[in-house]
């Protein structure tokens, strides 16, 4: 998003992004992003972008830019949630299941404070025959971030990724971190609505309307905490149940 964003001229600013996996990530290299220019509209520009380690592509996104302007509104309303004081801390539900999982979520996510506000578990506080994969978060930078919206649009990004792919395996007793569980994320959109500050708490409400073929889908609305919907996204990811938890 950053890569794709520096090469747009102000006022520009991202409305949606649509991205696709192609390998995983070496952390232990760096990662180039080559940018291509396929629009300069009046109001709209479209960029690709490609990352690249080791020679070869490892992801590809195209985004779309807009001069900001006024129009129609209109939006869902918030659910009704309880505020992320009174929700569980995920990094101690972590700490709480196992040391590995704590040390896999510091390295992970250690930039993020995140609170469980419920799922559609049998018992759970979603439960709901409508919407048997469901679950919703309490997300935001852990610290302050620069006024600078880029920031916080690329911070978003960033923490839109998580719990996503948690969302299909709700139903079925499943957790992404078990060794049974083979995922990855394949493709990710988004659409950013309206401006807002990543480093401020914002509800991820999330369902899964689909799970076959070794893979699901899950879509999410975000709201402020004063109700303003401000984004959108769906991923689709690979749930793999593995018959032999060794392979």
């Amino acid at each position: 998003v950053v890569a794709a964003a520096r090469t747009v001229e102000e006022p520009f600013v991202p409305h949606s992004m649509h991205s696709y996996f192609l390998r995983p990530g070496d952390t232990s290299v760096p990662i180039v992003y080559d940018v291509e220019k396929l629009r300069d509209g009046r109001t709209f520009g479209t960029r690709r972008v490609v990352a690249r380690q080791h020679g070869r592509p490892i992801y590809f996104m195209t985004a779309n830019f807009q001069v900001p302007e006024d129009g129609l509104e209109h939006q869902d309303p918030m659910p009704e949630v309880a505020p992320p004081e009174e929700c569980l801390d995920f990094a101690e539900l972590s700490r709480r299941r196992s040391r590995a999982l704590s040390e896999e979520w510091e390295r992970e996510w250690a930039a993020l404070e995140v609170r469980w506000a419920g799922d559609s578990r049998p018992g759970g506080p979603l439960e709901s025959s409508e919407h048997p994969a469901r679950q919703r978060l309490w997300i935001k930078t852990n610290g302050v971030l620069p006024d600078d919206r880029l920031t916080h649009v690329a911070a978003f990004s960033y923490a839109s990724d998580m719990t996503l792919l948690g969302a299909t395996l709700v139903p079925h007793g499943f957790r992404v971190t078990e060794p049974r569980m083979q995922s990855a994320s394949l493709d990710h959109s988004m659409w950013f609505h309206r401006p807002f500050p990543a480093d401020q708490w914002w509800l991820y409400d999330q369902v899964s309307p689909s799970a076959s073929g070794g893979r699901g889908l899950a879509i999410a609305r975000v709201f402020t905490q004063s109700g303003e919907l401000v984004a959108s996204v769906a991923q689709e990811g690979l749930i793999r149940v593995r018959s032999d938890s060794s392979s």
